[in-house]
């Protein structure tokens, strides 16, 4: 993902009633990017590092990039890949134990500060060892903002300091196991019960059913840190082979009996990947509000394992075999694909009478209500950083040979941060070696005249819907508003009728516009080049500001002279 923005935050200026910390777990990928990158990290260069770390940060709470120490932008890095372990059976438990220097201030006591105040803050970056001695690195989480100040006071006058700042090797211990109820209790009673004092936790779940807890512990002896991996390894195991025996929160597809899935159907069948786990026990699913609903289903805002995810539920009684088709193959896909613009897909209950989808839950809405419904209307720049998003998730799905097939406003949605990922996979495809299909799919005021001709089309269909998209944002306007849809996709098809451009837009908004609408798909850019120009809009819309606030603060001046 080497487009992203260089070492910026990205603005939530059309979010406004969003708080700070929902934007912090932005700012501080972007920190950790930046870190790396400066440090020329070598997983930093590969090929859609950027995009897993994103993945990285959204599949764990906020409150991660809040408590997480950004300056350690190796202890992400650690962090993604114990949870990456942890996804598979063999390597699961993942454990990582190092030791840590931690730093605190206590009125004198040490033994109090320690064992006493176990709920104390740790410090992350003061220093008073020698600078001749090793420093080992600080705890991944934990800081005490005043350490800062008391640390620049006392390079400057120890006489300024009137607590002592002291500092004592303690064990850091990072566990990324399957989450499940009373996890935490146990992690910690384990810990207690081979003789380790907890002095912080920090304890995550993720939104597809992981955790990723935090322990710096001290009474044990510094020289045996792999002795106490291996009695943690052990221990832990032994509990979660006793768990796994019981019940388990999802079920990973590489313990079924069949290689395939084959989904109450003949016609689609689900492969099983041994690194796969998306299957969802159903009790695990609590429903919460009817979001919408529609002909042979209904959409849900609901909890599972504690986090909110939307339930797309398929009503049993509607099922038909294109039904069927299309459910297995939404799956199909969703499984299959991880970006920052596209819904993230968490599990599926494949077995009736419950049949539902899961993904993250959007709480931005649509774009479509934002649009028509809110009334929202953006700037140039906000615009176009929506239609970046929008562009970056549907390059990434024809990177990987899918076709989206119903892309409209309708589809796209916003997160808490104001990012938009693309959704709903229903009538998406596989595009096959010959490139083409012919079944009409998708809604006639975003489809490709070629689609609603039965002629036979390609992945350039999305292109053509995601100029109608575009043109939405720019208008506030549902398009062809004074046509029925059958006449718009019938002035579409033989008058070549595209939506009226306003008089004053940007010219390479326009150019843009035209080049994606075209009638013959061949002469449409591909979503990589539409991504390309919209980066180099957003530049010049920017240099373009900053020269016409520099040209009115000139205008002012000579006024007042």
């Amino acid at each position: 993902m080497g487009d992203t923005e260089s070492c910026s935050s990205r603005p939530a200026d059309f979010v406004q009633s969003r708080s700070r910390n929902r934007r912090q777990r932005v700012e501080v990928y972007n920190e950790v990017i930046c870190r790396l990158r400066d440090s020329n990290h070598e997983e930093s260069k590969l090929p859609g590092f950027e995009d897993e770390l994103w993945a990285h940060f959204h599949r764990l709470p906020t409150r991660y990039a809040m408590d997480v120490n950004a300056e350690r932008a190796e202890d992400v890095l650690m962090h993604k890949r114990l949870l990456q372990s942890a996804h598979n059976p063999v390597t699961r438990p993942a454990i990582e134990v190092r030791l840590v220097q931690v730093r605190y201030i206590t009125d004198g006591n040490f033994g109090d500060s320690v064992h006493s105040h176990s709920t104390g803050k740790l410090e992350l970056k003061c220093s008073d060892h020698p600078s001749n001695q090793s420093i080992l690195p600080p705890p991944a989480f934990g800081s005490l903002p005043e350490l800062d100040l008391v640390c620049e006071a006392r390079n400057k006058d120890m006489s300024m300091i009137a607590s002592p700042v002291y500092s004592r090797l303690m064990h850091e211990i990072t566990i990324s196991t399957s989450d499940k109820p009373k996890l935490l209790s146990q992690l910690t009673s384990l810990l207690s019960e081979i003789g380790l004092n907890i002095i912080e936790a920090h304890a995550f779940s993720t939104i597809d059913g992981y955790s990723l807890d935090v322990f710096v512990v001290d009474n044990w002896a510094h020289e045996e840190t792999k002795r106490l991996r291996n009695v943690l390894l052990k221990e832990i195991q032994k509990f979660e082979k006793n768990a796994r025996l019981k019940s388990n929160a999802i079920y990973p597809v590489a313990v079924q009996e069949e290689k395939e899935i084959n989904l109450m159907s003949n016609h689609v069948n689900i492969p099983a990947d041994k690194m796969d786990v998306w299957e969802i026990d159903p009790s695990l699913l609590k429903y919460e509000e009817k979001v919408a609903s529609g002909s042979y289903g209904d959409l849900y805002k609901g909890t599972f394992c504690s986090q909110d995810v939307a339930i797309k539920v398929l009503r049993v009684e509607h099922l038909n075999d294109k039904l069927r088709k299309e459910f297995a193959q939404e799956i199909f896909i969703m499984r299959k694909v991880r970006h920052k613009n596209v819904v993230q897909f968490i599990g599926a209950c494949t077995r009736p009478p419950t049949l539902c989808i899961v993904t993250e839950f959007m709480c931005g809405g649509s774009m479509f209500d934002l649009l028509h419904k809110q009334k929202q209307t953006f700037d140039l720049p906000s615009l176009v950083r929506l239609a970046i998003d929008v562009s970056k998730g549907m390059n990434y799905l024809h990177q990987n040979n899918i076709v989206h097939r119903d892309l409209k406003s309708a589809n796209l949605l916003l997160d808490e941060n104001g990012v938009v990922k693309v959704a709903d996979f229903g009538v998406a495809r596989v595009q096959d070696q010959s490139g083409v299909m012919t079944a009409e799919t998708g809604t006639y005021r975003w489809m490709a005249p070629e689609v609603i001709e039965h002629k036979p089309y390609d992945h350039k269909v999305d292109v053509f819907s995601f100029s109608i998209v575009l043109w939405e944002l720019l208008t506030g306007k549902l398009p062809y508003e004074h046509l029925t849809p059958l006449q718009a996709a019938v002035g579409v098809v033989q008058q070549c009728t595209r939506p009226s451009i306003p008089s004053d837009t940007h010219p390479r908004l326009v150019e843009l516009l035209e080049r994606c609408w075209q009638q013959d798909p061949l002469l449409r850019p591909e979503f990589s080049e539409v991504l390309q120009l919209l980066q180099n809009l957003a530049k010049t819309v920017t240099k373009e500001r900053r020269e016409n606030m520099q040209g009115a603060m000139k205008s002012m001046r000579r006024g007042r002279h």
